[in-house]
């Protein structure tokens, strides 16, 4: 191939936008004449290259568009730590099926024995497999919506809430809302229901959830109805993690 015959292909690839290829054919094309390998394995090679590139790029564009404060993973999960923990079933939410069966999810326990962990593990895991991703804290998707709906932008809101294939809802119960916060908070879930996935961490167990909503049991009531009719609860048991571990550090002094 002349030198005018390869700049005209570079700008092609670098035009359709085919980077890997663009980076890496004339390279790849010397081993190929150098090992004998034949058109059909070359070609090949470039385009496997160009495929897991381009899912890279889109996995980190929806773990960005996901908006996890941390990337975490069940590898990194310590099963020690908890006095209680049903690792049978925890172990089988990443099989992603409760996604495709919009099953929701709820993480019950105290602070610090690994609630938010699972959910970031499981978060990334979906956007591994290729579903839209949101996590949020309960008092910030209050506080967006509150904000949207003085500004008459509340639909355009929950639709960020509402459209992804799961919903991350974390700290749930740390901070008891008034009947508009409630409201709106239940708003996301009714219209998650039976279409989208949710995951919700919390510090409270369902009969002390009326607390966190102005304690009105039949508003509660409505809530865990919606949010509980096609889920899985894991209750989780166990010392704060950074408790024990700043005892660790103590003790080492």
């Amino acid at each position: 191939m002349s030198e005018r015959q390869t700049r005209e292909l570079l700008e092609q690839l670098e035009e359709l936008r085919l980077s890997h290829i663009h980076e890496n054919c004339q390279a790849l094309a010397k081993e190929a004449a150098r090992d004998g390998l034949p058109h059909l394995d070359y070609l090949r090679r470039l385009v496997a290259g160009e495929c897991a590139e381009r899912f890279g790029r889109l996995i980190e564009r929806r773990v960005r568009q996901a908006r996890m404060p941390a990337i975490k993973t069940l590898d990194q999960f310590n099963w020690e730590r908890p006095r209680k923990i049903n690792r049978p079933l925890i172990e089988s939410l990443f099989s992603l099926d409760f996604i495709r069966e919009k099953y929701n999810v709820v993480f019950i326990g105290g602070v610090g024995v690994g609630k938010t962990h699972l959910t970031l593990a499981l978060a990334n895991a979906a956007c591994v497999a290729g579903y839209s991703v949101r996590f949020s804290s309960a008092v910030h998707i209050v506080n967006q919506l509150t904000v949207a709906q003085k500004t008459g932008r509340l639909s355009e809101e929950l639709r960020k809430y509402t459209a992804p294939s799961l919903l991350c809802i974390d700290e749930v119960g740390f901070i008891p809302f008034d009947r508009t916060a409630a409201d709106l908070l239940y708003q996301v879930i009714d219209g998650r229901y039976e279409h989208g996935s949710i995951i919700v961490t919390t510090n409270r167990i369902y009969s002390d959830w009326s607390v966190t909503f102005h304690n009105d049991a039949v508003f509660t009531t409505a809530l865990l109805d919606r949010l509980l009719h096609y889920s899985h609860t894991a209750i989780i048991e166990g010392e704060s993690d950074r408790n024990r571990q700043r005892r660790a550090r103590e003790a080492a002094l």
